[in-house]
């Protein structure tokens, strides 16, 4: 066992890597090292939060996350907001042809406090930091709702997801009519897009 430091139970020992047990990202064995370092030379640097370390999957669709998961909230009886915002809604994500992903977040429902974000979709490992930051900044839902967020991108996704958390969301209302409408043009004749679409889009509401 280490702590926030790397320091082990034996005097003059530290640990970081893998063997300071999971999780066993490269990222965390290569920040481990830094506080280590800088706790040895006694400059005082800030603990590691394994909560803070996003965890991130290569696969396809990729998969990347940070903090808590909801039920992970809800075991420590914590009150919370949920925001969900579907890939299929994001302009970009149309137009690279990867409309098919999610993005999800945990507030506090107290303090506004971001708790967790879960994401499933294209580019999802590069987007993730972004709530890594907020999270380390103690950024508050209201903050977030406040960014301006660049247009056309993927990252617009994560704001919607925050705003939906509060009952704002702006893109999902819109989403919703188009893809009702799309499914039943798919009811006679079109192609199975627009269902296979508003089946992602029932997850993210649920």
């Amino acid at each position: 066992m280490t702590d926030g430091y790397s320091k082990t139970n034996e005097p003059g020992i530290y640990a970081i890597g893998d063997v300071a047990g999971p999780p066993m990202l490269a990222h965390k064995a290569e920040h481990e090292g830094v506080v280590c370092i800088e706790a040895i030379k006694g400059l005082h640097p800030h603990p590691m939060n394994k909560l803070m370390i996003p965890g991130c999957t290569y696969c396809l669709p990729q998969i990347a996350s940070v903090g808590l998961t909801e039920q992970a909230a809800k075991d420590k009886k914590i009150d919370i907001r949920v925001g969900r915002f579907p890939f299929v809604g994001n302009g970009k994500a149309i137009a690279l042809g990867e409309d098919q992903g999610l993005v999800k977040v945990i507030f506090d429902k107290k303090t506004g406090q971001l708790l967790g974000a879960h994401m499933v979709g294209a580019e999802v490992t590069e987007l993730i930091q972004g709530y890594v930051v907020a999270m380390n900044l103690e950024t508050t839902e209201e903050e977030l709702m406040r960014t301006i967020f660049p247009h056309p991108t993927l990252s617009e996704m994560m704001k919607e997801a925050v705003l939906d958390a509060y009952g704002h969301a702006i893109t999902v209302i819109a989403v919703s009519a188009q893809l009702a409408c799309e499914c039943s043009s798919s009811a006679i004749g079109a192609s199975g897009e627009a269902a296979r679409s508003m089946e992602w889009f029932s997850v993210a509401i649920e």
